[in-house]
């Protein structure tokens, strides 16, 4: 199990960001703008998508990262009507989640132009296809190829992680490949920081080996437990106070809670989960 001691670690870190962080909470202090990968309460706007994204609106999020892309659509909807309906509520969806092959990435592009998306999100790599070095080249290869394409639009492409990337390949990991032979300016990297955690990797050592590289941050908790189980943000054993810190090396621009599987209704966890990030960006 991973450790608070070994978790944080990298002082230098910490003494970089410390000038940033009173600005983000004097920032907080007027207005705290925290995100929600949609993916969490996909059973429930599949129920009532309007009556959904409410709730969430009422818990007070603000910034979305979508999880519902196919053929041109979002849950079922073209962009500029999905736009409007999280729009009209005062959302804003900042990212997109979406898997397509060659042939239909033109029109996901375009669709994820159309929806006024700053990032779209490759959200992972068939576990089993992608065990070995030159796996990882070659999925970064075209990890480059969808970035040069979604730059020319101007979105910017991301990936985001799971465990599996960093399986130890000699001295170094799956996940460095991806991250050395990606152009940065072709492709960020949306740190999954439970599923780091869960490999027993300090995002900490990432953030600084590689800054600027992670736009984008998912923020779910991990239970004390043999099983590494999901937990609401700020219940678990993940110390979000202190990687927040880090945020402005690691070069995070945005970030959104997420719970792949909740043990109670959804709508309950992120709210839990919201209150005690609001808690964590605000406390003096």
């Amino acid at each position: 199990m991973i450790s608070r001691r070994n978790f944080i670690k990298t002082t230098a870190l910490t003494a970089a960001a410390s000038a940033f962080f009173p600005r983000f909470l004097q920032a907080a202090q007027k207005k705290v703008d925290i995100g929600l990968q949609l993916y969490t309460v996909r059973d429930q706007l599949k129920e009532d998508f309007t009556g959904t994204l409410r709730k969430l609106k009422k818990i007070g999020y603000t910034w979305l990262e979508a999880a519902g892309y196919s053929d041109g659509q979002f849950y079922g909807m073209p962009p500029a009507q999905f736009r409007k309906a999280v729009e009209d509520l005062g959302m804003k969806v900042i990212s997109s989640h979406a898997t397509f092959s060659a042939d239909k990435q033109k029109e996901a592009i375009a669709a994820h132009v159309e929806l006024g998306v700053k990032y779209l999100v490759y959200p992972g790599f068939p576990i089993p296809e992608h065990k070995t070095k030159d796996d990882f080249i070659k999925a970064a290869a075209r990890l480059n190829a969808i970035g040069a394409a979604c730059s020319k639009v101007g979105i910017t492409f991301g990936y985001h992680n799971h465990d599996f990337e960093f399986i130890e390949m000699g001295d170094t990991r799956g996940y460095d490949f991806l991250l050395n032979y990606t152009e940065p300016e072709m492709v960020c990297f949306e740190s999954d920081i439970y599923w780091m955690a869960y490999a027993g990797i300090d995002p900490m050592t990432y953030f600084g080996k590689y800054p600027g590289r992670f736009e984008l941050w998912h923020v779910k908790d991990m239970k004390d437990s043999p099983d590494k189980g999901l937990t609401e943000v700020g219940t678990g054993i993940i110390p979000y106070a202190e990687l927040f810190k880090s945020s402005d090396p690691a070069g995070m621009k945005y970030f959104f809670i997420e719970q792949d599987d909740c043990e109670m209704d959804p709508i309950e966890s992120v709210e839990i989960s919201y209150q005690n990030l609001l808690a964590i960006l605000t406390e003096k």
